[in-house]
């Protein structure tokens, strides 16, 4: 047993980071500070107003432990480190972990691409963004390409190159062909430059530029050219419409703040790029609303940039502890200064209250939908009961799923959903192990066993160790099962059952013709239903989500194992690069997609084991 009163007791008076644990080992929190002694011990003082949060914490620490660090920075990021490799579940943690779209100009280039990337990365080229919304970036940078005839292709083209024949770009008038030397270096950097006014928001220049081009054209009666002209300006206009300015200056700002109701809190961020809005994210934090503003918003900031390449150079807040702090551990990630400021007054002021009342709005929204969709989810569960003619509703369902191409790569899936709506935390999925080839009544009786023998395991282990049953993987058992087949996998489920002693009703779902779902299977009598229920509606929705989540698994394993053999394929390439490429870019399109640059970044990868990969993947698509 953890002795907490003598571990208490020979805390060391320094800063560093603790591990809050709970019986199974698993690290439930992890916090900073800069005298251990004194915060650690806070949490067992019972004369201490705690947060409820913190309360239901503190019932299931079962120990802690702690690392010393020189200094209250270092506890900072190594608390970050650990915060984003442990996912502690009472830390402010953001569900969403975005890594957000840049614009990528290539300037260390002789004739420089323009590419969409999430890996934002110091080599020398010129980047814009982050981007929020990664569909507004895409449609950007199409228009930016209908507008200047930059190239598309991933040649490694100079002066001094041979000639390359032209691609289809070339004739339809979207490149000027600098792989046949049909433009000089000294031109196509003028274009780039007016792309790179465009992004950085210097837009004005261009645009009368090619007003002047455009009178001209049309004074000569050259009115497609004229014409042209007047397509692209308008252009130009609506993605700068986009982007509405607000503020005067032109550096990279975030404004941040929050709204809390009597439970929940919506953290709201706004994104300034050379003084104009570019876009917005929130973020809901589900049992944060006793948490003191100042505490939520630098968690946040510890959160959020965390997991981001890219800082601006100054985020506004309405309150924040620890900002010393935070901007010294900031700007060294940034490699620049970075402000983190409290406005009181001015336009400044004025935007964080924009936020503010953004993020109240949105959170009411939210709420609003949440209960629409309670009272929904509440219906149907309700109906699925009296259908089945069940003694209590369901308030857990789960249903399993087999994916596989004839026969490779066979997996099955597990999916919850309580009180009508998905727990994606009990998701469970399973490699099938013993069965060979397309058989999925056999699949789906291997992973009904082992998913019901490790739950019979676990509450035995529990029963035996006075644990709590929310600390399981697979102790918590359905109250009803949901099979995505008909009536033989309705038999498969009973006879796993029957094995273990368990009694959950089973059903499954009978399609008709066209393979939609009619009704349900149940004690061997079709049962009709309502294509307009509810309870129809819920059971389209765990069918697809049961779906989705088999065959996201199946491709996780297939595309490993089609990377593999691609990758066998290039000469060079060797079993050291293999792992690193696959580390790296993770799929086969992302290392398809890679540029020269971001190959040679690669530990291992050198120029000519980038220029085979580049070559390989030419030659594959053509």
């Amino acid at each position: 047993m953890f002795d907490f009163e003598y571990q208490l007791k020979i805390l060391p008076d320094r800063p560093g980071v603790y591990i809050m644990k709970n019986s199974l080992g698993e690290v439930i929190y992890v916090g900073k500070a800069k005298i251990l002694k004194n915060r650690v011990r806070q949490y067992f003082q019972h004369n201490v107003n705690h947060t409820t949060k913190v309360k239901a914490m503190i019932k299931n620490i079962a120990e802690f432990e702690y690392i010393v660090t020189d200094s209250e920075k270092e506890a900072l990021i190594l608390e970050c480190n650990l915060i984003k490799k442990y996912r502690p579940r009472y830390n402010i943690l953001l569900k969403d972990d975005k890594h957000y779209p840049f614009i990528k100009i290539t300037t260390n280039e002789e004739f420089p691409r323009a590419f969409v990337t999430r890996n934002y990365v110091k080599d020398g080229n010129k980047y814009f963004g982050p981007y929020p919304d990664a569909s507004s970036v895409h449609e950007t940078l199409d228009t930016i390409k209908m507008i200047f005839p930059l190239r598309n292709c991933k040649k490694n083209i100079s002066e001094n190159s041979p000639k390359f024949r032209a691609c289809l770009n070339y004739h339809i008038g979207l490149c000027k062909a600098p792989c046949e030397h049909l433009i000089s270096r000294k031109e196509y950097s003028e274009i780039v430059q007016d792309v790179i006014n465009l992004l950085s928001g210097s837009d004005t220049k261009v645009v009368k530029v090619m007003e002047k081009s455009m009178l001209e054209a049309s004074e000569n009666l050259e009115f497609e050219k004229a014409a042209a002209f007047r397509d692209k300006i308008n252009a130009l206009k609506k993605i700068r419409e986009k982007q509405k300015i607000i503020i005067g200056n032109f550096e990279d700002e975030d404004y941040i703040d929050l709204y809390s109701d009597d439970k929940d809190t919506c953290v709201q961020v706004f994104f300034l790029r050379q003084g104009k809005i570019v876009g917005r994210e929130h973020y809901m934090l589900e049992d944060t609303a006793e948490e003191r503003v100042e505490s939520v918003i630098s968690q946040f900031i510890k959160e959020f940039y965390g997991g981001t390449p890219f800082f601006p150079a100054h985020i506004y807040v309405p309150e924040v502890e620890d900002s010393d702090l935070l901007e010294e551990w900031l700007s060294a990630r940034k490699g620049s200064k970075v402000d983190i400021k409290v406005p009181k007054r001015g336009e400044k002021k004025s935007l964080l209250d924009m936020v503010k009342n953004n993020a109240k709005i949105t959170l009411e929204q939210f709420k609003t939908k949440l209960i629409k969709d309670k009272q929904m989810n509440e219906t149907a569960i309700r109906q699925l009961s009296e259908v089945l003619e069940l003694d209590d509703v369901p308030h857990r369902i789960e249903s399993y799923d087999i994916s596989n191409i004839q026969g490779f790569d066979s997996v099955g899936s597990m999916v919850v959903f309580e009180e009508g709506k998905p727990k994606n935390s009990d998701y469970r999925r399973f490699k099938i192990k013993t069965v060979q080839g397309a058989n999925d009544y056999d699949s789906m009786r291997e992973i009904l066993d082992r998913r019901f023998s490790h739950g019979i395991e676990e509450i035995k282990s529990i029963q035996q160790r006075n644990l709590q049953y929310s600390m399981g993987k697979f102790c918590i058992f359905p109250d009803v099962i949901l099979m995505d087949g008909g009536r033989g996998q309705v038999n498969i489920a009973l006879q796993v059952l029957e094995k273990y002693g368990i009694n959950i009703p089973v059903c499954g779902m009978v399609k008709d013709d066209k393979h939609n779902t009619r009704g349900l299977i149940y004690n061997n009598e079709e049962l009709p239903i309502s294509s307009n229920s509810e309870v129809m509606k819920l059971i389209t929705r765990i069918q697809d989500e049961v779906h989705r989540f088999a065959i996201s698994y199946h491709r996780t394993l297939r595309d490993k194992r089609v990377l593999h053999s691609l990758l066998d394929e290039i000469p060079g390439i060797g079993e050291k690069r293999r792992k690193e490429l696959l580390k790296k870019f993770g799929s086969v399109n992302n290392i398809k997609d890679a540029t020269f640059e971001e190959l040679t970044e690669t530990p291992s990868i050198d120029r000519k084991a980038a220029e085979s990969i580049i070559n390989f993947f030419t030659s594959s698509k053509s």
